[in-house]
């Protein structure tokens, strides 16, 4: 894999969000439930929105993805059941394909999804729904097996947990069988409202996403559409701390700020300066801002995807801070190699207690997964000297073009493929 290499940098200027990928992959996902044409715009350029499209090709769809604009067309029926390894293996998302397949061709199979090493993710809530749902589902030899059965006129569906991508998968099954399904404690992240707005724009009859009790009536049909995704909230938030991690200033635009609350409250409590706009926010930082604690929770608590982010933010505030990750409890990895950076952090179970040091020291560092890849970008713009992250390509999973918009805040970086090993 390749590196980038960041050099220390005070972050300002203004930002353009990007459509949102965890709203992109479901939607992508969910159009597998009709034959008619569905275009969407505001699609990031992603590897995992790649990988996404991918799948659908293989199952059949003919997929057109006009990069410049942001904007898919997807046609077609489905003509194949099985969704290969080499494609799943690749990200989590891409078993919410199962349902979708199952439900329209009668039968699916799909391994069990890859994705970031960010702790124990089991899709365990997935199959009871699909299960309560009607579907025979069967593990065998390392393959899950789909096949649509008889759906109850009214089911209700718990989840132990409010997991997002299992909300998004029995609610998109859901549309298009008979009778009603409610799901109960569903999670309630922008994401699934976005999946929700698309779906009814299809056809379907849903209700209640945003809150934890989605009803689902189901209709026999659904059709095409034009749907644009929401702003990416992760990577607002993303860029904001950056700006202020490295004691800068600037002007993010296309960005949902209701969608940030809780970030916006941390940075606050820190001595951040926030000044949310209609569709912008605008933000500054203090030179010597303060630590604060934090519990990481399901939304509308402070996002577990914007933790390791808030980690390097509050490694360089006054004072002591502690974050509780309450969503994936060891989700750390990328703790350890702050603290080669110079960071004082310990962890305790799933807390992180972060007493603040005046700077970080660049160094090599290695990325271990997505958003921790991200964090230590951040911390090298934040560090004295050079720092190289190396296993670089995570990041390129979730944020578009990516290294060009650091660049256009001023930030020191660059991109360095990784080459083929000499024998």
């Amino acid at each position: 894999m390749g590196s980038i290499i960041v050099e220390k940098s005070a972050l300002q200027g203004e930002l353009e969000i990007s459509g949102a990928k965890n709203s992109a992959l479901p939607i992508l996902a969910a159009v597998l439930l009709t034959d008619e044409e569905v275009i969407l715009h505001k699609i990031p350029v992603l590897s995992d929105v790649e990988t996404m499209i991918d799948i659908l090709r293989t199952a059949g769809k003919n997929v057109v993805f006009e990069k410049e604009t942001g904007t898919v067309r997807v046609s077609g029926g489905i003509l194949h059941t099985h969704v290969p390894y080499e494609l799943v293996r690749k990200m989590r998302a891409s078993f919410n394909v199962l349902g979708p397949i199952a439900v329209i061709m009668g039968e699916s199979s799909t391994p069990l999804p890859g994705g970031c090493a960010i702790g124990v993710r089991p899709v365990d809530f997935h199959i009871e729904g699909l299960k309560k749902l009607g579907f025979d589902v069967n593990y065998d030899h390392g393959e899950i097996l789909a096949k649509r059965g008889n759906k109850p006129e009214e089911v209700a569906v718990y989840l132990p947990f409010p997991s997002v991508g299992a909300t998004e998968h029995i609610m998109s099954v859901a549309a298009v069988l008979p009778g009603v399904t409610v799901i109960e404690n569903a999670a309630m992240e922008p994401e699934i409202v976005d999946l929700q707005d698309l779906l009814n724009e299809m056809g379907a009859n849903i209700s209640g996403a945003g809150t934890s009790k989605i009803m689902i009536t189901g209709v026999k049909k659904l059709h095409g559409c034009e749907y644009t995704v929401i702003p990416d909230r992760i990577e607002a938030g993303t860029y904001v701390l950056a700006i202020l991690t490295t004691g800068g200033e600037g002007l993010i635009k296309n960005v949902r700020t209701d969608h940030l609350d809780a970030l916006w409250a941390v940075l606050e409590k820190t001595g951040a300066i926030v000044k949310k706009g209609e569709n912008s926010v605008e933000v500054k930082s203090w030179n010597n801002w303060r630590g604060c604690d934090i519990d990481v929770m399901p939304y509308p608590g402070f996002p577990t995807d914007l933790q390791p982010q808030a980690i390097v933010y509050l490694s360089l505030a006054q004072g002591t801070s502690m974050i509780t990750e309450n969503v994936f409890k060891t989700r750390f990895a990328h703790v350890g190699e702050l603290v080669r950076m110079g960071a004082n952090i310990k962890i305790k179970e799933n807390t992180v207690i972060i007493n603040g040091v005046e700077r970080l020291q660049g160094t090599t560092v290695m990325g271990t997964d997505l958003r921790a890849t991200a964090a230590l970008v951040i911390a090298g713009f934040a560090a004295e000297g050079e720092t190289e992250v190396t296993q670089a390509e995570y990041i390129f999973r979730g944020y578009e073009n990516v290294i060009e918009k650091f660049a256009k805040l001023g930030g020191k970086i660059r991109y360095v493929p990784g080459g083929v090993p000499e024998i």
